[in-house]
């Protein structure tokens, strides 16, 4: 039997530290392909970009003592997934997985996240997907921090991974979203979760005296830990526990369509 393929990407970058966690965790689960953005590129979500160069770096490092073959590639998480897909696994692999992110990736704004979107971009090539992220301070999210802890995001990692790999998701659900807490171990319960329907982070106006300033939208958290008991939000930061949420990529609203169908046509 053929040992199962596992295409591993990331938002953060292929240096980054979360990466190589995962990629370290998983080796015990089958081979593990390292196909991620060359650059940072956290927020990019699901996008393909028409600017991307896509040119695909192959580099060899040495990680606990193991040579590993990486590939860095000049697009955003997705198009990592789509060129691991078509040209440097050449056929779908039995798993993808995406992280672990710095940083927690919960309620509405996870379709923001470059993490969540290259797991949504495997999940619609009918490829089973995991999302994993890790909770960290916001001064975290856009580094290759040394002092983040990455070892029990990865213990789950590898837990979550052996189990889309040996069972079958239910109809209806495309792909998994984990979310670790940043006080978690091995032993650290986990629960289902649901996004919760809050903006957890909010854009923050540039900081600039002049449009001529180069700058950027920021952001903030803006968690209200008051929520629905059984949210990613709530779980991971009331209960402390690691949330999974299952997602589908069906965003139709779950309404009675034709009784709103009926209602934009009445008079």
């Amino acid at each position: 039997m053929d040992k199962r393929q596992i295409l591993l990407t990331n938002d953060d970058g292929i240096l980054s530290p979360g990466l190589w966690a995962a990629a370290d965790a998983l080796s015990d689960l089958g081979h593990v392909t390292v196909v991620a953005p060359r650059d940072q590129s956290s927020g990019m979500g699901r996008s393909l970009p028409s600017t991307s160069d896509g040119l695909i770096q192959p580099e060899v490092l040495t990680v606990r003592g193991q040579e590993w073959t990486i590939y860095a590639v000049g697009g955003s998480p997705a198009q990592a997934v789509l060129h691991g897909v078509f040209e440097i696994l050449q056929r779908k692999p039995d798993l993808v997985v995406s992280g672990i992110n710095y940083g927690e990736n919960v309620a509405a704004n996870i379709t923001i996240s470059g993490t969540v979107g290259a797991a949504m971009e495997a999940a619609g090539m009918g490829i089973p997907a995991l999302a994993m992220s890790l909770e960290t301070g916001a001064e975290h999210h856009l580094s290759y921090s040394r002092e983040v802890d990455f070892s029990a995001a990865a213990h789950f990692a590898a837990h979550f991974a052996r189990l889309l790999l040996e069972k079958r998701l239910l109809p209806g659900i495309d792909l998994i979203k984990v979310d670790v807490p940043s006080d978690a171990t091995a032993q650290t319960p986990w629960q289902i979760t649901r996004l919760s329907r809050q903006s957890y982070f909010v854009p923050a106006p540039p900081k600039r005296t002049s449009w001529d300033e180069p700058e950027t939208i920021g952001y903030r958290e803006q968690a209200n830990l008051d929520c629905e008991p059984d949210s990613d939000v709530y779980v991971l930061r009331v209960l402390r526990q690691v949330a999974v949420t299952p997602l589908t990529l069906d965003m139709t609203a779950r309404v009675d369509l034709q009784g709103f169908e009926e209602q934009l046509r009445s008079d």
